[in-house]
């Protein structure tokens, strides 16, 4: 088997995760827009729960056994990596700082990968203790 033809599952999984997860991103800019010069509450608020969710789901693959092997790819890869967005938070930061708003700006280069990450430890660590719960 070729190479391509053991990878193209991965590569069309991915995409097509990537292509649900974005537009749920859209969607939720649509939803909840942020006004010109405003903080960009949204964008924090989609990684944060991006990366709350790879906690969860990382916690989760990593104790099913029998996890397909393109769910991984598919969720955390695809939907959830189409869904969190750093070049957005990173034009964000820009805007901010451009903008006048350098302490805001500042504030949230800083806020987003702290909370972010401490989202995906605690779900992580959530979820674990949910798990072990429940076999027990």
């Amino acid at each position: 088997m070729t190479a391509w033809r053991a990878q193209a599952p991965v590569v069309a999984v991915v995409s097509l995760g990537g292509v649900l997860g974005a537009s749920a991103r859209y969607g939720a800019m649509l939803l909840w827009p942020v006004p010109v010069g405003g903080f960009p509450w949204t964008t924090f608020a989609i990684n944060v729960v991006g990366c709350a969710l790879i906690g969860v789901l990382m916690a989760v693959v990593g104790e099913a056994r029998a996890a397909h092997r393109l769910v991984r790819p598919f969720l955390g890869t695809g939907v959830l990596g189409g869904f969190t967005t750093f070049s957005t938070y990173a034009v964000d930061v820009h805007d901010l700082v451009e903008g006048g708003r350098a302490g805001a700006g500042l504030v949230y280069l800083g806020l987003t990968p702290v909370v972010a990450l401490a989202a995906v430890a605690t779900t992580a660590w959530l979820t674990r203790r949910a798990l072990v719960r429940r076999r027990a």
